[in-house]
């Protein structure tokens, strides 16, 4: 799992049928200390996030072990919303500020 945020979408009105009622969100990678990184991706989002979200996306073949992604062509998906992280005891986000 990787950490991101989400930049704003991606819309396809052709597009294989698979995913077909899918929304397509740009990520940011960001990198354990919340810093981004000059890596993005665009990720099928799982679970409703949206623009300026922090999130958890998996890439690669674990993108296809979702409810929403099995044996879809996609290489990440959005898996999660961030509330807060802490590296070392030290908090790093909270959603809430």
């Amino acid at each position: 799992m990787l950490i991101g945020s989400v930049l704003g979408s991606v819309v396809a009105t052709q597009k294989d049928e698979a995913l077909e009622a899918t929304k397509l969100l740009v990520v940011q990678v960001h990198d354990h200390n919340n810093q981004p990184t000059d890596k993005y991706v665009v990720a099928v989002d799982a679970v409703q996030a949206g623009t300026g979200d922090m999130v958890l996306f998996a890439s690669g073949s674990s993108a296809r072990q979702t409810t929403l992604t099995q044996n879809k062509p996609c290489d990440a998906v959005i898996m999660a919303i961030i509330d807060s992280w802490d590296v070392g005891g030290e908090n790093v986000f909270n959603r809430r500020d």
